[in-house]
């Protein structure tokens, strides 16, 4: 079979271990590859580049994606699916390996339903697609976001200062919840959970009265009570996903004038996604290529490969794309012991 691989929506360390997993593998049951540059924009404008081993040889350790990516809905692109079909037909590719989070799997699952052979590998360093344990780039994200926490906690004590770290996750808190325990957080605020400001001053206010300074962890998508989302731009992508950003900014200048105490805001930002993935995102995301690509010489379509304990598995897409995981009540009470 001639096969198609991309990777979709935001980049993620662990993206071309997969690729290259799926190159190696597959070549050695007689597979040719073609790669889709920049995510569904590839298919649907028929851009394409080789892959072949040679291509593949030495991005193993390489952070973001050789193939490229972009948030492109096909389905909100005039004749978007005929656009892909002709563009597989010219290419010659028979079925496709779709990297990505859940806008990329909806848009597989949609073209599975409609006929196109699709297999499916989960991607996201928020770790909140169902039916798969993690993620790659998880580990990668809660790994920078903690040396973060940890630089900025000696700072913090050096000049008796507050500071909130601002890091990624629109709906699902895990980055925060794994990030904050691992730094020692004295408070870790989540989407699933909305905040009382003045219980986070009380939490800063509490470390002062000990002499000790105060660091509280911010996921991008946690709301006060009776608030709403706090967002830089209104700025909506193909999917409808508005751009978050500024809960951190805002949550400091309230800690500041409650409590009259220096208060810093720090956003982490795309640096959570940037540079080599750690040794654990390596191993998943290499295991993830494997099986997709046993996958697709098997014709088992629809289905998205998965993390299931130390097995990996094969999940059909629709059960993969059916909810977010979000944190449950119990893991956020845990934290909860060591807020203030």
């Amino acid at each position: 079979m001639r096969i198609g691989v991309l990777t979709g929506g935001g980049d993620c360390p662990g993206l071309n271990a997969v690729i290259r997993a799926v190159v190696r593998k597959g070549s050695g049951l007689g597979h040719e590859f073609v790669g889709f540059k920049d995510g569904w924009r590839g298919p649907v404008e028929g851009h394409t580049r080789p892959l072949t081993l040679d291509d593949v040889e030495d991005i193993l350790a390489r952070g973001g994606t050789i193939l490229g990516s972009s948030r492109t809905n096909p389905y909100k692109v005039d004749g978007g699916v005929d656009r892909i079909r002709d563009n597989f037909a010219a290419a010659g590719v028979d079925a496709l390996i779709a990297i990505g989070g859940e806008d990329t799997l909806g848009v597989a699952k949609r073209l599975t339903d409609d006929g196109i052979g699709v297999v499916g590998v989960p991607k996201t360093i928020d770790n909140d697609l169902g039916a798969t344990d993690y993620t790659f780039g998880f580990d990668t994200a809660v790994a920078i976001a903690t040396e973060s926490i940890d630089r900025l906690r000696t700072t913090a004590e050096s000049h008796h200062r507050a500071v909130v770290v601002e890091v990624m996750g629109r709906h699902a808190g895990w980055i925060a919840l794994h990030s904050g325990l691992a730094g020692g957080a004295d408070g870790i605020l989540i989407p699933e959970v909305p905040f009382d400001p003045a219980q986070v001053c009380g939490w800063v206010q509490s470390r002062f009265a000990d002499g000790r300074s105060a660091l509280i962890v911010v996921a991008e998508g946690a709301v006060p009570q009776d608030g709403a989302e706090v967002l830089t731009t209104g700025e909506v992508d193909a999917f409808g996903h508005v751009r978050l950003g500024g809960v951190g900014t805002w949550l400091a200048g309230e800690i500041e004038r409650v409590t009259e105490r220096e208060t810093r805001a720090v956003v982490l930002g795309h640096t959570q996604r940037g540079g080599t993935p750690t040794s654990y995102d390596r191993v998943l995301s290499t295991r993830f290529g494997l099986e997709a690509i046993a996958a697709v010489h098997d014709r088992d379509f629809g289905k998205m490969v998965a993390l299931r304990g130390t097995d990996i598995v094969r999940v059909p897409l629709s059960e993969a794309t059916a909810e977010l995981k979000t944190v449950p009540a119990e893991r956020y009470a845990e934290a909860g012991v060591f807020f203030g």
